[in-house]
């Protein structure tokens, strides 16, 4: 083993030849960044390895490489659109249609509300107009079955008289109860108008007492009493032109105003009867006296009567002559009655020229004719009241079903917006955990297999995501895909190249080792037949250059992963690898070694350990003061595993540094092109995990660095385990060493 046992002699086994010698390198190795020494040309420390140096500094001439220009490539602020989740946009899509139906069905749904509240509105009023018109026929009553008795001579208490007053009382009872709830409708803002034309109603009623202490009592002036009890009953019946103005169905509008027209042609038939009943006498013995003012005001009467009742059948429309047959033909009493009237009433003393008749024979008469209107009136207010009822039960169907159909337009768009929103929110977590699978596992994972084994043996097939629809998630899965393939086919492709890089690197280096095991083998040749000591220096120094280079070229092996070309058979002694190690530094006069426990190395494992101990001697001699010794040491541990120590005086290191160079010693990076930075780091971690050595820097208390090399017992013991004689205490390996191998064992 020329090179490396040569100078001391001692080394104790021959070499298994096969073809070449086992790597070795010379490069910055972990114990670095300490006093640096002055290295001399060709030297293999890499003072690029130490920390805060060399690997964050370009080389003068290098161009800094550019920095990406800066942009709005960020995912920008949680509220912009890009951020929102896919059901959050569907919603948002979704929320200007839903919100104009909505708003529309709403308005609809408040047209109804509204609509309600009329017919509502109109239902009081309704049952206050029948209130009205039963009180306006119960004063068309008192005054026309009254005119007769007063005007000739009766009192108020005369049971005629005082039986239809009661009636009236009665009516303007029930009348009056109604209106108050008329007026607790009015609060809310509804039927103000109508509120206050009760008021004055009211006002008005209170005048009816008056009314009747003079009835009748201006003799032949029977039109001053029919015409205070007119106003009385106008305004009664002028309530339902109110009941119009509370509505805005047309329909509505049209009945109220045909009822009106109606009962306004009963009042004024009602008037006839009443001037009548007082011109006539008691008895049809005697012709009764109209005086010229009473007639005028009569035939007044007559004639808006006719008008009434033409305008009502204007506005009723259709059914209106089917309506008025009971008073328009076919009753011959009424007629007759109508007859009379028409020629007491056409010209000047008319009444003196007919036949003798008591005013209450024509009340009996004239009262089949108000009574037939009477029920007209009524079954008018009752189609009214049924109107009223269909129209809000109308309203009320129309409300719901606007409900209804806002609520399932809104449901229907919510499950739509859901089932969309799930169907790609499932297919996106699906290429999501398929995409995170694959580069967090699976594509790791088969670089690693590429990288460990033949790419013609690992299984480059790949598993679609799973995701087949022919939306836009389906392309961008099948696009995923594609993407997967083709970085496994370049995994695959960078595999092969590695490989074929390796196994040049392998071919150079053994060649390389070839020619410079050769040209040591003639170096010790040309050493033992040299006789002069300047030049037999100079050969040891050409030997020693000779041997680095050998070792430097060793790391291309390293690099390779390959293992070294040849292994010793034999266990080989401790010291002996410890002084190999010592030959193969520059700066070799520098070591010192101290202690080392009498144990032997494994053959498998020399020249490996030799390389890596040589990496570890050559930063502590590079970069620590030329002055100082590097000491090394060594401690048989009672387990059978020997602890090493290399000890320089440098400046050593900081605790984030010391805490870096450790976990790239337990976890070796990929070969990339930064391990040709920090070659020594690389290869002294690459050595140790191949034989389980484990290696460890610490400050030293006396200054510098302190590097812990642990031998497991295959190694330590020649691959057999210690077998100490009983009561014979381990050679070597005091509390400290015992402390440290606990260290660098945790």
């Amino acid at each position: 083993m020329q090179g490396r046992f040569k100078r001391d002699g001692s080394a104790s086994a021959e070499p298994e030849p096969h073809g070449g010698n086992g790597p070795r390198a010379v490069s910055s190795s972990p114990q670095h960044a300490q006093n640096p020494g002055q290295a001399q040309s060709g030297d293999g420390g890499d003072r690029s390895g130490r920390p805060g140096q060399g690997a964050n500094q370009s080389a003068p001439g290098q161009k800094t490489p550019a920095k990406p220009a800066t942009g709005s490539t960020g995912p920008g602020p949680r509220i912009a659109l890009r951020n929102w989740r896919i059901s959050t946009r569907l919603v948002s899509l979704l929320a200007l249609p839903v919100v104009a139906a909505t708003s529309l069905g709403a308005l609809r749904i408040n047209e109804s509300m509204d609509n309600i509240q009329q017919l509502d509105n109109m239902k009081l009023l309704t049952e206050m107009t029948k209130q009205a018109t039963e009180l306006a026929a119960a004063l068309q009553e008192e005054r026309d079955q009254s005119a007769g008795p007063l005007a000739h001579g009766s009192t108020s208490s005369a049971i005629a008289v005082k039986g239809d007053r009661e009636k009236t009382d009665r009516a303007l009872k029930n009348f009056l109860d109604q209106s108050e709830e008329i007026d607790a409708a009015s609060k809310d803002g509804n039927l103000v108008g109508v509120r206050d034309s009760l008021v004055g109603l009211a006002s008005d009623l209170n005048d009816l007492n008056k009314i009747r202490g003079t009835a009748y009592t201006a003799k032949k002036n029977s039109t001053q009493t029919v015409e205070a009890y007119h106003r009385l009953i106008t305004n009664l019946l002028d309530l339902s032109q109110d009941m119009a103005e509370a509505t805005s169905n047309p329909e509505m509008i049209q009945r109220t105003r045909a009822l009106a027209a109606f009962s306004s042609a009963k009042e004024y038939a009602s008037i006839q009867r009443a001037v009548l009943a007082a011109a006539l006498p008691a008895s049809n013995t005697t012709k009764g006296e109209l005086s010229e003012n009473d007639r005028l005001y009569a035939q007044s009467a007559l004639q808006s009567q006719t008008s009434e009742i033409r305008s009502f059948s204007s506005i009723y429309g259709d059914g209106a002559e089917d309506l008025l047959k009971p008073i328009s033909q076919g009753n011959p009493v009424i007629e007759s009655s109508d007859q009379y009237a028409g020629r007491a009433f056409s010209r000047v003393n008319g009444l003196s020229q007919l036949d003798e008749r008591s005013y209450q024979d024509w009340l009996d008469d004239s009262s089949t004719k108000i009574q037939q209107m009477k029920n007209i009136e009524l079954r008018l207010l009752e189609d009214m009241e049924q109107k009223a009822r269909e129209l809000r039960s109308e309203s009320e169907q129309e409300a719901i079903i606007s409900g209804v159909l806002i609520l399932l337009v809104l449901g229907v768009s919510l499950v739509g917006a859901f089932v969309v929103a799930r169907s790609m929110i499932r297919s996106l977590r699906r290429l999501e955990d398929t995409a995170t699978k694959v580069a967090q596992d699976r594509l790791p994972e088969l670089v690693k297999q590429l990288s460990e084994t033949d790419p013609q043996d690992v299984d480059t097939s790949v598993e679609s995501v799973g995701v087949h629809s022919r939306d836009e998630i389906g392309r961008v899965a099948a696009a995923f895909d594609d993407v997967h393939r083709e970085a496994v086919r370049l995994a695959a492709e960078q595999a092969l190249l590695r490989g074929n890089v390796n196994a040049m690197f392998t071919n150079l280096s053994r060649r390389s080792q070839g020619l410079i095991q050769r040209q040591l083998s003639l170096i010790s040749e040309l050493e033992s037949r040299e006789a002069d000591p300047d030049q037999l220096s100079s050969l040891f120094k050409l030997d020693h250059l000779a041997t680095r280079m050998r070792r430097n070229g060793e790391n291309l092996l390293v690099l390779a992963g390959e293992e070294p070309g040849r292994r010793w058979t034999r266990p080989v002694p401790l010291v002996d690898v410890l002084r190999a190690a010592a030959s193969e530094v520059e700066q070799y006069e520098r070591i010192e070694l101290a202690a080392v426990p009498t144990t032997e190395v494994a053959g498998r494992v020399v020249n490996d350990l030799v390389h890596l101990l040589a990496e570890l001697l050559e930063n502590a001699t590079s970069f620590s003061s030329p002055q100082t010794k590097v000491k090394v040491t060594g401690h048989a541990l009672p387990d059978g595993r020997v602890l090493i120590e290399i000890h320089d005086t440098g400046i050593g290191l900081s605790p984030e540094d010391l805490a870096a160079i450790n976990e790239r010693l337990a976890s070796p990076p990929t070969v990339d092109v930064s391990v040709s930075r920090r070659m020594g780091l690389f290869v002294v971690g690459r050595l140790s995990q191949r034989h389980g050595i484990r290696i460890q820097l610490r400050p030293s208390d006396s200054g510098g660095t302190t590097a812990l090399v642990m031998l497991p017992v295959d190694v330590a013991q020649g691959g057999r385990k210690p077998q100490p004689k009983p009561g014979q205490p381990a050679a070597g390996g005091g509390p400290a060493a015992a402390q440290a191998a606990a260290g660098v064992a945790a």
